[in-house]
């Protein structure tokens, strides 16, 4: 019955966000904090992902830029997947690998943090970027899922590694945006305090 097979979508999403806040509240507390230091000392976020995390990677950028939840200043952020000409540019000169790296390399600074979103861990482009975030001295904060795939070894010790403790790649997808807007949330809170405290 279909009304079930939703029923079920449901409850696996609600139980895989229940376990994994016992595993992802301390990294995510790192995140925030890698994220919040950087913007806080005039630093950017570069985001990348593909498909579906390219979607979230914009959509992390946009509450950056724009607001979250309240009104803040502006905070500097950019999602790499947005421009075809870059895009399309350097895959075709240099390969679909290089899309994201390059870009890293051109804009990338000491003390900027990289977004890289990867379901699987294992996507060839995000893996390039990573490497060149740490050519350039950035941190970066890395969203996967299965394990963590080729990108897990690839983290040093002072990145943050978001692994989602699950296979299923909706679930994941559905796990990295409630983490997003927790780093939001939490970039808000660190930069400007509570909320509550000022009323």
């Amino acid at each position: 019955m279909l009304e079930q097979r939703i029923r079920e979508q449901f409850d696996e999403s609600a139980r895989l966000k229940q376990q994994a806040a016992e595993v992802l509240a301390e990294p995510l507390a790192q995140a925030v904090g890698a994220i919040a230091n950087s913007l806080g000392n005039g630093g950017r976020i570069l985001a990348c992902g593909n498909g579906g995390s390219a979607a979230d990677a914009q959509h992390f950028a946009a509450e950056l830029v724009g607001r979250f939840e309240r009104e803040r200043p502006e905070l500097a952020a950019i999602a790499l997947s947005t421009d075809s000409s870059i895009l399309t540019a350097i895959g075709n000169d240099y390969g679909f690998e290089q899309v994201f790296a390059r870009q890293v390399r051109a804009l990338g600074q000491p003390g900027d943090v990289l977004l890289a979103i990867s379901t699987s861990g294992n996507s060839p482009n995000v893996i390039e970027a990573v490497r060149a975030a740490q050519e350039r001295d950035m941190l970066v904060v890395a969203l996967s899922g299965k394990g963590g795939g080729r990108l897990s070894a690839l983290l040093s010790d002072v990145d943050v590694h978001l692994c989602v403790p699950h296979e299923r790649t909706a679930r994941i997808q559905e796990m990295h945006l409630l983490m997003l807007h927790c780093i939001c949330d939490g970039v808000d809170w660190t930069l400007m305090g509570n909320p509550e405290e000022s009323t």
